[in-house]
């Protein structure tokens, strides 16, 4: 009998999906160091404070994830900071948001460097996405894949 549950319980946790790798994910707290390796022992290297800054989660290991940011800065987080919702980092310079996945499309905000907005869905070279307006409102519009770091170039739905 001890055998059956055993095995039942391999069987159980072994057919669970695993989530793939790479994959992007998001800051869910405006605190959140960077390790050094996967645990607390392990000296902080770094220390984010952007919540809802977009993360490739790059490795596992039990309850810490290896991530990686849109520079390149690589180091292990717990899981509990991590968040599956989806954002983009814009990159460089100011980038326009516009109406419609067209360059011609009106303008319906302009996006500074550094803005995190959340990924709604990606329609070829575009992607539309939601951003906190100045006056407290969201604004959603679409922007060239080029202009920002947050999701795979054959991704459509988030």
């Amino acid at each position: 009998m001890r055998i059956l549950l055993f095995v039942l319980i391999f069987l159980t946790a072994a057919s669970a999906d695993p989530q793939p790798l790479p994959r992007y994910a998001s800051l869910r707290a405006n605190a959140v160091n960077l390790h050094v390796g996967p645990g607390n022992n392990y000296p902080i290297d770094w220390r984010y404070i952007r919540q809802g800054m977009p993360v490739e989660i790059i490795a596992e290991f039990d309850t810490w994830r290896q991530i990686r940011d849109w520079q390149g800065t690589q180091g292990w987080v717990h899981k509990s900071l991590l968040s599956g919702r989806r954002t983009i980092w814009v990159l460089h310079t100011i980038k326009n948001l516009r109406k419609s996945p067209d360059i011609k499309a009106d303008v319906v905000a302009k996006l500074e460097p550094g803005v995190i907005a959340k990924a709604l869905e990606c329609q070829n070279n575009w992607c539309k996405v939601e951003v906190k307006s100045p006056t407290g409102g969201r604004l959603r519009g679409w922007i060239k894949r080029t202009a920002f770091w947050g999701v795979y170039p054959n991704e459509t739905k988030f």
